[in-house]
């Protein structure tokens, strides 16, 4: 627990006010996700401390930047094992928290983790995000749109947008390349409604890592032809 106090110190410094059981929470999580990659490739960062900061600290620190409306409806796009979005919904139990992955294997594990921890106003979907982005109960729905480790920016805004609400926002987790990959989507992001916002560079506690939050406000409606096939996307970026 040692750890979990230091990473509440951390995000406290940051100025999040943390729930009382979210180190319990996440050691919680860390144990079905440390037992389930045993069998089943979801993580290749295992070591306790570079856990703590590299998949907790760095999921829930954009908290501290006020851009998680209370209740807010989200969708994290390709969440993988989770991340951002189940640290983010321990650190904020009011977000409304839809995890879409296309490998329902992933989505089981998920789904054992909710089970487990009884959480509500969290559910899985097993879909394409080209798909979801296409079905008009999912499209221009959710308040925000989370993204990590998924593609580059160009790509992700067409994953993402189109299920964006108007005013609503896409915030994308990324590395050092984030500057190269926002000269990049400048085209996309207007075409597909977005407007950049806000751009936070940080590094991870304790470490030389550079990161940044992108994140970028749903603006006007996306157009009806995007998303595009997976295999347009791929090979013809928007330019």
């Amino acid at each position: 627990m040692e750890r979990m106090n230091k990473l509440i110190a951390l995000l406290e410094q940051e100025g999040i006010d943390c729930p009382a059981d979210l180190g319990k929470q996440l050691l919680q999580f860390e144990g079905q996700l440390l037992e389930t990659n045993k069998v089943m490739n979801l993580t290749a960062i295992t070591d306790p401390q570079e856990m703590m900061k590299k998949h907790y600290w760095d999921s829930i620190f954009p908290i501290a930047k006020g851009i998680f409306p209370q209740g807010a409806t989200c969708i994290d796009v390709g969440c993988g094992a989770g991340f951002p979005s189940l640290p983010l919904k321990f650190a904020r139990p009011d977000l409304q928290m839809t995890l879409l992955d296309s490998l329902q294997k992933r989505l089981n594990f998920i789904d054992g983790v909710i089970a487990a921890q009884n959480l509500n106003g969290i559910q899985t979907l097993h879909a394409r995000a080209e798909d979801a982005g296409r079905n008009k109960e999912l499209r221009g729905s959710f308040d925000i749109a989370v993204s990590r480790a998924v593609a580059e920016l160009s790509k992700l805004a067409e994953y993402c947008l189109p299920l964006v609400k108007k005013g609503g926002a896409l915030i994308a987790y990324k590395g050092a390349t984030a500057e190269e990959e926002l000269e990049n989507a400048k085209a996309a992001i207007k075409i597909l409604g977005g407007k950049v916002e806000e751009v936070y560079q940080y590094t991870l506690p304790e470490e030389e890592d550079k990161r940044a939050i992108i994140v970028i406000r749903k603006i006007s409606d996306t157009p009806k032809a995007y998303p595009r096939s997976p295999k347009a996307i791929k090979e013809k970026p928007i330019k």
